[in-house]
């Protein structure tokens, strides 16, 4: 690994970046083409984990309500907002009322949406108040299974052979660590990659392994085919078998909150538009 390192070492790239203004242009334009307006935007994809390339895009995710009229109506009708990926932003959002749904089931990215360390906008009280009732909707059973199968999907799919795709153990290990944060704790997990491992694995070789990862990755290094980091397979082998186990007989006292969400809406109508 050492000499793998020093190799890579002499390709660092910083990271592209973007003005933030530009978010906050792109969100002010999409409230007025939609009339809508967007309640809370935060960043949803890899700088929010901690571990973005060189390229990554910006993904932008948001929550928006719009004029009470619109709600009344007998037909069903589109409850997202998606523009096309242009100049390193991806940015889409959901409707309120999708998004108070998906809560109630305790839908994960939603609620890593909610916990991102990076926020662009945050107005009027409702995302706040959904973020009170959190503790109560959170289902640590189906919370699970959305991050085992992320991993399992990632590990089958990028992490098999003597030649790897390297940057994909974080979009393994992440989901792995979340599961462990479950089981120990019954909460939602961070979604910092660093805080996971931090919290999640005692110093040992592993450890030194997945730091020396997410420092190259930090650095800019284009990961490409490289040989298996054998601790980190295996240590991820043994998890996915575990938490597959576990994850049958964890809790899942998630409650639906059906009243306190539907007055919620109610409310973020009312505050938004006005009575």
């Amino acid at each position: 690994m050492a000499f793998l390192y020093a190799h890579f070492e002499e390709e660092r790239v910083s990271p592209v970046t973007l003005d933030v203004s530009k978010i906050h242009a792109e969100l002010k334009q999409i409230e007025q083409e939609e009339g809508v307006r967007i309640l809370y935007a935060c960043e949803s994809g890899s700088r929010a984990w901690g571990f973005p390339s060189k390229d990554s895009d910006y993904d932008v995710r948001f929550i928006y309500v719009r004029p009470v009229e619109w709600y009344l109506s007998i037909f069903e009708k589109r409850d997202v907002i998606e523009r096309p990926i242009s100049d390193l932003l991806d940015i889409n959002g959901w409707d309120l009322k999708k998004a108070l749904n998906l809560f109630r089931k305790s839908n994960p990215p939603l609620l890593e949406w909610l916990q991102s360390p990076i926020p662009y906008l945050e107005s009027f009280s409702v995302t706040e108040k959904i973020r009170q009732l959190s503790p109560l909707t959170f289902s640590p059973r189906s919370t699970m299974y959305h991050y085992l199968r992320m991993a399992k999907g990632n590990f089958r799919e990028y992490l098999q052979g003597d030649l790897v795709k390297i940057k994909k153990y974080f979009y393994v290990l992440r989901p792995i660590l979340a599961c462990g944060w479950i089981g120990k704790y019954g909460t939602m997990p961070p979604m910092e990659f660093e805080e996971l491992v931090e919290q999640m694995l005692p110093a040992s070789t592993l450890k030194e392994e997945v730091y020396t990862l997410l420092t190259r990755k930090k650095a800019g290094v284009e990961f490409d085919l490289e040989p298996k980091i054998s601790v980190i397979n295996d240590f991820l082998e043994r998890q996915i078998a575990y938490f597959e186990e576990t994850a049958k007989h964890i809790s899942d006292s998630g409650e639906k909150q059906d009243q306190a969400l539907d007055g919620l809406f109610r409310d973020a109508l009312k505050e938004v538009w006005g009575s």
